[in-house]
């Protein structure tokens, strides 16, 4: 009768313990970019200027756009892959060591000038260019169904 006490006292206390260990995974992202000062979206939120660091909970695909007057924007989309030691059943594992588990995802990006931004450009060229293509997308989409 004892033993069944302790086991239905013991039982219950050892998961309120591990339930109230503080978590000690660390998941930063890190970005970068080629100049320095682009204003970085991630799922449409700002999280600054290159180079930033933000936290993040859940790992997957996330859409990542950067922004720096003088240069093209870039939007595309980067994985946060998942480390070995997050990976289902090793996760509760990682969870309960006393020591920090960092995960630290580093994304950089090369921004081009503007066309019309580099030595040499020719303005008048390039905007004679942007309004011919300006004019076959009229034509294109007033001829369509």
């Amino acid at each position: 009768m004892n033993r069944m006490y302790r086991m239905a006292c013991c039982g219950p206390l050892a998961v309120v313990a591990l339930a109230a260990l503080p978590g000690c995974l660390e998941r930063t992202i890190v970005v970068t970019s080629e100049p320095e000062g682009a204003i970085v979206y991630v799922n449409d939120q700002e999280i600054g200027r290159t180079p930033v660091e933000t936290d993040f909970k859940y790992f997957g695909v996330y859409e990542v756009r950067l922004n720096l007057e003088g240069y093209d924007p870039i939007v595309t989309s980067r994985k946060a892959a998942t480390p070995f030691y997050e990976v289902p059943p090793l996760d509760l594992a990682a969870e309960a060591v006393p020591a920090k588990l960092p995960t630290r995802i580093a994304w950089h990006f090369v921004m081009t000038p503007l066309a019309s931004q580099m030595p040499g450009a020719d303005k008048a060229a390039l905007r004679d260019s942007l309004l011919g293509r300006a004019g076959e997308l009229r034509q294109s989409t007033a001829t369509a169904p």
